[in-house]
This record gives structure tokens, C-alpha cells and sequence, in this order.
């Protein structure tokens, strides 16, 4: 019996409706953050009231982070904020970013909004009903009967989770076009009064930004579109205060565990190797890992839990140092850079998150 079932689920895998990645878009909002200014307002408000500043400073240089790119203007961020203005930023801000790499994700595969059919939309940077897909509706011209599935909560993961999410719609909708838009706006959750470690940590990462990808299942796969062939998440058990959001009345609070980058260099490997057995893969047949780099150190730890060789996660270094750590889109502008150059045979694409969680789909050239 054992036999028989496993021939029918690798009939069943084999026989799956190939799902193409179409198009793929990017977009930052307009105001430039240079490390250094940041550097400086930080000590500016933080070093007179939290007298460990000088211990944690470094950071803002060992992040590896040169620009980043926010929803509002550095001046902005000097006055403390409760929810109902980071709410009105982040609305404003965020629905401007779903729409400009959306359009952009539909110039790349060709299409106008009204050929979509479903729009999955990732955020955990703040709240939104109604939710940022029907926001952007009227402007965009998407249909009144498109599927919208907004997904919150997902954070840095939320780019690969958001594709394997939207790839398994596709799949259930052939010849169907679906868009996945993971958008945030990580620079609201700095905190004047949070003296706090991951406070600070966080005002030296994170960025605002959005990606867009647009994808389609057909007989047959797109000529020269990649293929999503496999997707699949890692949870570990009692893990809850690694990463995610403190809530309060005055809005979200970062937590930030100090270790991150020992958990993942100790468990992130085994987790690789069993999501990509689910495709009986092994990750010497993977030619190019694309991680979410969440900073330089968490870049580094990569590298030795992959086995890989040290400077291999070149693209998201460059990535981090241009944009900073936007959190969900992040893992997709390196995608998208790596497109640039030319995608290996095999591909997987890793993200971390909130959970704790890791989220892996693997991409591979059509034939």
C-alpha cells in the first residue's frame, strides 16, 4: 500500500499545473534616508536618556546599510507619533507603494489590471480596513469581481510566503492571473519612547518598500518565464519571542531577539533540508539560495547554514546597503536583481520571520 501511495503522490506532483512567474516589480517611496543622517538623529534623541547608546552605536555602521528610502521625510520622525498618524502615514504611504510596483509587475508581464484575478496582499507594518488591495482598485482598474486575500502578520517572511500562497491559488485557477503584492512601511515603528536594544537595532534596519509578482498556471510553462515548482514553511516550537511586534497604545513595538543569528545558524540548515526533501531535493541541488537579508550579520550566518562560500549572498548585501531591511518585499528585490543577471537551472528563495518561521519556494527554468 505504501508503494501505491507513494507513486500516486509523485504522479500527482509530476502532474501538477506548472505555475510561471510573469512579471515582477519593485517600488520605494520618495524620501531618501542616508545612514549617516540617521546615525545622527538617533544619538540626537536617544543618547542623553539610554545610557548604553554609545555600546550599540556601531550599529548603524556593522548593519551594512548605506540608504534607505521611508514614507515620510527624516524631520518627520523626530516628533513622537501615536497610532492615528503612523495609521494615516502608513495608509497614504503604503497603498502609493501596492500601486507603483503593481503597475510595474503588469508592465513586465504585459497585462492591465483588469486581467487579474486575485490579488494576495502582504503586510504587517499596520492595519488597514478596508484593506490596501481595494484601496488601489478604482485608481488601478482592477475588476469588481477580482479575488483579494489580504494576509497580515507574516513579516519578513512574508515575501516567500506570500508567493506560496499565491502560486497555490494559481495552481487551483489555471489560466488565471494572480498578483501578490508585499508591501510595508517598517520606518513607522521607530519609537522615541521605546529605550530599548531593539529599538535601536530596528531604527538602524529598516526601510520602506514594495514587490510585486504576477503569476499564472498554464499546460504548459511560459517560454522563459520561470516555474514555481515546490513551496513550503518551517515552524519551531516555542519560539514566539524571537521576532514580531509588541503592541501598545501609542502603536507597534519591535521585538528583536539578540539571538537571532545563533538560532539560525544552529537550526536554519536542517529546516532547509527538510522542506526541499518535500520535493525530493537536496540542497546541493539548489544552484542559487536568494535569502531575505535582514542585516549583515544574519547575511553572514547564511552563508556558513547553507554552506555556502563567503561572499555567495553578494546580491543581498548590495540589496541591504541600497534599501535596508524592508522587511516582506526585501527577498524579492534580490529576486529581482538576480533575474537581471540571469537565473540558474534551480533556484530557492529563504525568508525568516515571525513564529519562528522560515518559508522556502524554489524556482527553476522553464525548458
Amino acid at each position: 500500500m505504501r508503494s501505491v501511495l507513494m507513486t500516486l503522490f509523485h504522479l500527482d506532483r509530476a502532474q501538477a499545473m506548472p505555475v510561471s512567474l510573469v512579471g515582477i516589480g519593485t517600488a520605494v517611496p520618495p524620501h531618501v534616508l542616508h545612514q549617516d543622517a540617521v546615525a545622527e538623529l538617533a544619538r540626537e534623541v536617544f543618547a542623553d536618556r539610554y545610557p548604553d547608546y554609545d555600546r550599540l552605536a556601531p550599529v548603524f555602521k556593522t548593519s551594512g546599510i548605506q540608504t534607505r528610502y521611508a514614507v515620510q521625510p527624516l524631520d518627520w520622525y523626530r516628533t513622537q507619533r501615536g497610532w492615528p498618524e503612523r495609521t494615516g502615514a502608513y495608509l497614504d504611504g503604503v497603498v502609493a507603494l501596492f500601486e507603483e510596483a503593481a503597475g510595474h509587475a503588469l508592465t513586465c508581464a504585459g497585462l492591465a489590471a483588469a486581467d487579474i484575478d486575485a490579488i494576495v496582499t502582504v503586510s504587517s507594518t499596520g492595519i488597514a480596513t478596508p484593506s490596501l488591495d481595494v484601496r488601489a482598485f478604482g485608481r488601478m482598474g482592477f475588476r469588481p469581481g477580482t479575488r483579494r486575500i489580504p494576509v497580515f502578520g507574516l513579516g519578513c517572511a512574508g515575501g516567500v510566503s506570500g508567493l506560496s500562497i499565491a502560486a497555490d491559488i494559481a495552481r487551483g485557477r489555471p489560466g488565471r492571473n494572480v498578483l501578490m503584492v508585499a508591501a510595508e512601511a517598517c520606518s513607522l515603528a521607530f519609537r522615541l519612547d521605546e529605550l530599548t536594544k531593539s529599538n535601536i537595532v530596528a531604527t538602524a534596519l529598516f526601510g520602506d518598500g514594495a514587490a510585486a509578482c504576477i503569476l499564472r498556471a498554464d499546460a504548459r510553462p511560459l517560454s522563459g518565464a520561470p516555474v514555481i515548482t515546490h513551496t513550503a514553511e518551517y515552524a519551531w516550537p516555542d519560539t514566539l519571542d524571537l521576532m514580531g511586534w509588541n503592541v501598545d497604545p501609542d502603536g507597534f513595538g519591535v521585538i528583536f531577539a539578540r539571538s537571532i543569528p545563533a538560532f539560525a545558524r544552529t537550526n536554519i540548515g536542517d529546516a532547509v533540508t527538510t522542506m526541499l526533501a518535500q520535493a525530493d531535493l537536496k540542497p546541493d541541488q539548489i544552484a542559487r539560495f536568494i535569502c531575505h537579508p535582514g542585516g549583515a550579520r544574519v547575511v553572514d550566518v547564511l552563508e556558513q547554514a547553507l554552506n555556502l562560500d563567503s561572499g555567495s549572498l553578494a546580491h543581498e548585501r548590495a540589496i541591504l546597503a541600497d534599501y535596508g531591511n524592508m522587511s516582506a518585499p526585501t527577498v524579492l528585490f534580490v529576486l529581482k536583481r538576480v533575474m537581471a543577471e540571469g537565473l540558474p537551472l534551480r533556484t530557492a528563495l529563504l525568508a525568516m520571520g515571525p513564529g519562528f518561521t522560515t518559508s522556502c519556494a524554489v524556482l527553476e527554468q522553464a525548458a
